[in-house]
């Protein structure tokens, strides 16, 4: 593609050089350029591409784009207001704007987000339009996947993962669109159809620094990204009104606003409900009729996640009955709610719940469900927002006959730096504090045990359990990694659970 095209696309401050160049490829990183490259200079979190210009030329970058001053020899300097954001317009133009002429369905919240992504992906198929998905588990399209190291990743690699996608036979999009991807400008140059909010709750503080930014970083998506566009004319947000910040959502929405609710008034709001230990049976009420459903999946929280999706699919406006097709048919979402089959007649459940709010959640449905007592196994990953650390503690402890605290992904901190941290939050409620050997062979009270290794946790609790119980492995679903130092190592807690059944005395 030739440099001047993609000018078009950048709406440059300046240009300095040579404009009729071919670029051959996009690059964030110096260390990957190729000859013919255009290198995008932009500050990151720990170094700045500035620092890496003169790298970049000399292995073959013709043009440099950057926001703030730039001098280099040998290569076309492009200015831009917003380098993120200008490297994702890019992207989208050189990849031939994969987004562009197919339904395109965002979804962003601090929780449900996969789960809602799949049933959305449901939903499609049963319209008929098959779709590429891209979410916290995997990029992928029918059998074709590829790896997720970020939820949404960074812009040049998520065009070109969707032009992939649209090549392979995508004829939609289904995306969980992440704070940060939002905060980086990372989706900027993707052509949404329909953006949804599930919930706003506490995570990534670290990053955002508060609430209010947390809130500000996702509003991006419905007030800039959703504007009207005379290339999308149907743009639609869909709300959860139940949430606190649910209304300032609506209110700063630039496209109409459908909205669902379990407990206020809204557009999609439930007329009758079942809740079992084999899932939910409900009426909703929406503009497009009463539509009757069952689901296999389980209790309040994905009550939600089925009402995002069926707003999704009206504000596509696809048929009721592939709505419903899409949501009694969904694939079970890997690490979401997963049990893990057993003959011990113990219910052995794994999670992704890393905030307070998902543990909450999971919890309150086990505890709605069960027979005999709830036993939770959970940490917290380091580097990361430290203040969620007692928050999820009481919250575990509290709701469970015996929460087990251990290590998620501890990266560079040590495991037993953070667990007391999470210990902050259990103290206060009295609870009796056991020993690992304490319940080797079962606990009769109510209290807890910090055990730093994960698999031994694992095994600990799954030991102590009983006929009648139910486990819950929280924290790193469908993982199959743990992060210790800066190695990933592979774990994976549904591996560790069938184990620790087999081996169970």
């Amino acid at each position: 593609m030739q440099l001047s095209e993609l000018l078009s696309c950048l709406d440059p401050v300046d240009v300095r050089g040579e404009r009729q160049l071919e670029i051959e490829g996009l690059y964030y990183d110096s260390r990957m350029v190729k000859p013919g490259g255009l290198f995008f200079a932009l500050k990151g979190e720990k170094s700045d591409g500035l620092a890496f210009v003169e790298a970049a030329v000399g292995k073959g970058a013709v043009a440099v784009v950057a926001d703030r001053p730039c001098a280099v020899a040998g290569a076309t300097v492009i200015t831009v207001a917003d380098g993120r954001r200008a490297m994702s317009l890019a992207a989208d133009c050189f990849y031939g704007r994969p987004t562009a002429g197919i339904p395109v369905v965002g979804i962003t919240g601090t929780n449900g987000k996969t789960t809602t992504t799949y049933l959305v992906e449901g939903i499609l198929a049963c319209a008929g339009i098959p779709a590429a998905v891209l979410g916290t588990i995997s990029y992928r399209f029918g059998d074709e996947a590829f790896p997720a190291p970020n939820t949404t990743p960074e812009s040049v690699d998520l065009q070109q993962t969707l032009r992939a996608l649209a090549d392979l036979g995508a004829k939609g999009v289904v995306m969980e669109v992440s704070s940060h991807s939002l905060e980086q400008r990372r989706v900027d140059g993707c052509r949404y159809d329909v953006a949804v909010f599930t919930n706003l709750t506490r995570d990534h503080l670290d990053y955002h620094g508060d609430m209010e930014n947390y809130f500000q970083s996702k509003l991006r998506f419905f007030s800039e990204l959703l504007a009207p566009d005379q290339a999308k004319p149907r743009r639609r947000a869909v709300v959860n009104l139940d949430d606190p910040y649910g209304s300032r959502f609506v209110a700063g929405c630039t496209v109409p606003v459908l909205t669902y609710a379990i407990d206020g008034n809204a557009d999609i709001t439930v007329g009758t409900v079942d809740f079992t230990v084999d899932g939910i049976r409900c009426t909703l009420k929406t503009p497009a009729g009463e539509i009757s459903l069952k689901s296999d999946l389980l209790g309040r929280f994905n009550l939600y996640n089925i009402m995002a999706a069926v707003g999704a699919g009206i504000a596509l406006e696809l048929p009721v009955e592939a709505i419903r097709c899409g949501i009694e048919g969904h694939k079970k979402v890997p690490g979401r709610v997963e049990r893990v089959d057993n003959d011990r007649d113990i219910t052995v459940l794994v999670d992704y719940a890393h905030t307070g709010d998902a543990l909450e959640n999971v919890l309150n449905m086990v505890t709605e469900l069960k027979t005999g007592r709830i036993i939770t196994v959970f940490g917290c990953g380091g580097d990361r927002d430290r203040g969620k650390r007692p928050v999820m503690g009481a919250i575990a402890a509290r709701m469970s006959d015996l929460a087990v605290v251990t290590s998620d992904n501890p990266r560079t901190e040590e495991p037993h730096a953070i667990i007391e941290d999470i210990r902050r939050g259990i103290e206060p409620l009295g609870l009796k504090e056991y020993a690992p050997e304490e319940i080797a062979d079962g606990f009769e009270g109510k209290g807890w045990v910090a055990i730093d290794d994960r698999r031994a946790a694992i095994r600990a609790a799954i030991q102590a359990a009983r006929s009648g119980d139910i486990v819950v492995l929280a924290g790193k679903g469908h993982e199959d990694y743990q992060i210790l130092g800066t190695v990933k190592h592979h774990f994976d807690d549904r591996e560790e659970a069938a184990a620790a059944l087999a081996a169970k005395r």
